[in-house]
């Protein structure tokens, strides 16, 4: 299986990785997987709003998309106080409890900004406030400047995006490490796919849309604008989902999921049961291994935005198992990153041109 992730390809996973792309400012990370999938696709289309489209076999009567969202969860400036010290808001679902002690980016006009989450040393945290735990309204960030004034020197301001900085590691052979892999891993999947129908000269027989959606952390929104435009009769989407073997995680609740076991195929009121199956019987008739997942209302994945799009669209979801999601340490597995960039090829293949999935056929 090393054809799914060339060297090439690599390179390109862990500069993408690296690179900073908070919900609403997703540019930089778009102009590089845009720039990536070049050679390997007919055409481009972008909206407004950043969602970056390459189409392969442009101008069909029947539109299949593969999806996936391009933004991660940051933070904003939301208060300076006088002694020049930074106050946060949510920008997704940043995790306050894992702030403490970290270093942050704060983009600027001027530039990027570094700083540090503070916490006060475990000498001082005596009487009633001995073991607070970190909360929103308590977690600050520390740039050094000894006023307000010295923080609006620096180009910061209330509105300005925080991300963390941490990079991308491979750990145990077949490990990567980084912030973020939630859900730029998904970009980096659908980019291979779209390398490997060209490499193996594959002709599928309609257009296919290579989308990678901004603002899924915020609520889908990239992707529940780019469906109106594309108005698709089929969509695979895929996105992370919990590896619920570590401690802390009740598998009765969460489902029993696991890193290096293959990609997790889900069931949901909004994922299409006759587009499901052509996922699970690419799997069954070609060996890849697969879990399953259940969600009992949504998936919280784009693919409730497409689903319920456009007077239905037949949706479909492929999650890669992850640990520690919302983290700066996120984990996956490379085989279940090859086996997922393998299921989607062999599932585009039994697709057919004008396919309803109805039903009542």
């Amino acid at each position: 299986m090393s054809n799914y992730i060339d060297e090439k390809a690599f390179d390109f996973l862990e500069k993408y990785l690296n690179n900073a792309a908070p919900t609403g400012y997703e540019v930089a990370g778009q102009k590089m997987w845009m720039e990536y999938l070049k050679p390997y696709v007919d055409d481009f289309l972008t909206d407004t709003y950043g969602t970056a489209v390459g189409i392969i076999n442009p101008g069909k009567d029947y539109r299949v998309v593969i999806e996936a969202h391009s933004d991660e969860i940051s933070w904003y400036v939301n208060y300076i106080s006088k002694d020049g010290l930074i106050y946060v808001i949510r920008n997704g679902g940043s995790d306050h409890q894992i702030a403490p002690s970290k270093w942050v980016h704060i983009h600027t006009a001027n530039g990027v900004v570094p700083g540090v989450f503070g916490w006060p040393a475990i000498h001082t945290r005596k009487g009633e406030n001995k073991e607070e735990p970190p909360k929103l309204s308590n977690i600050f960030i520390d740039v050094g400047a000894k006023d307000s004034h010295q923080v609006d020197d620096l180009g910061i301001h209330v509105g300005c995006v925080i991300t963390y900085p941490d990079s991308f590691r491979i750990i145990n052979e077949n490990k990567i490490v980084c912030r973020a892999i939630d859900n730029r891993i998904g970009g980096f999947m659908i980019a291979q796919v779209a390398r490997l129908l060209y490499e193996e000269n594959i002709k599928l027989p309609y257009s296919l849309y290579i989308t990678n959606s901004v603002q899924e952390e915020v609520g889908l929104r990239g992707a529940e604008m780019i469906t109106q435009t594309i108005k698709p009769h089929a969509a695979i989407i895929t996105d992370v989902c919990h590896d619920t073997s570590t401690p802390m995680i009740n598998e009765k609740v969460e489902g029993d999921i696991k890193i290096g076991d293959g990609p997790v195929i889900s069931y949901a009121p909004s994922i299409q049961h006759k587009l499901r199956d052509v996922i699970l019987n690419a799997a069954i008739n070609h060996d890849v291994p697969i879990q399953r997942l259940a969600s009992h209302r949504y998936t919280g994945t784009d693919t409730d935005a497409f689903a319920y799009s456009n007077g239905g669209v037949a949706s479909a979801l492929i999650s890669l198992p992850l640990r520690y999601m919302h983290t700066t340490v996120e984990m996956a597995h490379l085989e279940d990153i090859k086996h997922l960039i393998q299921l989607y090829l062999l599932s585009l293949q039994n697709i057919k041109s004008g396919e309803t999935f109805s039903y009542f056929d």
